[in-house]
């Protein structure tokens, strides 16, 4: 059957190379908010609280009774997934006069634009200051912003909020997104250079700040979005650090939604597939769908330092 048919057709290359595509400017949604595959595209999962986190004594004397959790009221949200879908078009004469292969270069444009509009979703949750209890945030202001190399203390900023996450959960943080203005500045920041084991004088590096912040995955938030009628771009991670609690995936790079975390990314199983049509017999539209949709299931496990940069 020529490709160029009027039937839909699921194309399972493109869709494998839809699912491992990989690129670093869209890492931080997927480092707070990771995705797990889901049978159902609605009910209900467990919104985690500090019931979630604590650790219970479980020791048991001779002909004791057994030991009983008594649960505050169990929390949930409901679950309802949306659906997201792209399509590029490629003419016949195209493909056919193309020195590259233009399947694979429309996938990738149809992939990059859906994984974007994901990371612009979590993005805004994980930026919300709203979304986290008073004891979870602070907002900085004048020489307590990272921009005052003299006054600011970024690193005590820092441990102050994994303290809070800490006392919340009884787990540390081990996740940490920047936002690029904010990293532009830390890594020039002399306090923080002043920690370096190194007499090197030199910037700081994100390696650098794993060792001083303790934190074991920290990621800058590089993308930068545009609405489709603007002609500039902004940075999707403002001068914003956002500090979770994420589980590690297992070692079949699986995870549970019930698992506590941060937040998951809800994926329909099987929801993320490329397929194929066509226009007029001439031109062939190469699509994505995507079915899913990122919830933030533990504000406790998170902590939000806003306006690191004075304007």
């Amino acid at each position: 059957m020529s490709r160029l048919s009027n039937l839909r057709l699921v194309d399972p290359v493109l869709t494998q190379l839809a699912i491992g595509y990989g690129n670093n400017m869209f890492g931080a949604a997927e480092a707070l908010f990771p995705l797990v595959e889901t049978d159902k595209e609605g009910g209900k999962i467990p919104k985690f609280g500090m019931d979630h986190f604590r650790i219970y004594s479980t020791e048991r004397a001779l002909r004791a009774k057994s030991n009983r959790i008594q649960p505050s009221d169990v929390g949930s949200v409901d679950v309802v997934l949306d659906e997201h879908d792209l399509e590029y078009p490629i003419d016949y004469r195209e493909e056919s006069e193309s020195a590259f292969p233009m399947r694979a270069h429309g996938t990738n444009m149809v992939t990059q634009g859906i994984q974007l509009r994901r990371e612009k979703y979590c993005a805004d949750m994980a930026q919300n200051p709203a979304n986290y209890a008073a004891s979870n945030k602070i907002t900085l202001s004048g020489t307590s912003q990272f921009t005052d190399g003299t006054n600011s203390d970024p690193e005590g900023v820092v441990d102050d909020g994994k303290e809070s996450i800490r006392k919340a959960i009884a787990k540390d943080a081990n996740t940490m997104v920047i936002g690029p203005s904010s990293w532009k500045v830390l890594k020039r920041h002399p306090k923080i250079r002043e920690l370096l084991s190194t007499a090197t004088k030199r910037l700081v590096r994100l390696e650098d700040l794993q060792d001083i912040f303790e934190i074991e995955n920290i990621l800058i938030g590089k993308a930068v979005w545009a609405p489709d009628a603007a002609t500039t771009v902004s940075d999707l991670w403002s001068d914003n650090i956002v500090l979770a609690y994420v589980p590690k995936a297992q070692a079949n790079m699986e995870r549970s939604l019930y698992e506590p975390s941060f937040g998951y990314t809800l994926r329909r199983k099987g929801g993320l597939v490329m397929d194929s049509r066509t226009e007029d017999g001439k031109i062939e539209l190469v699509r994505q769908t995507d079915i899913y949709r990122p919830y933030l299931l533990g504000a406790t496990a998170g902590y939000l330092i806003s306006d690191t940069n004075a304007d």
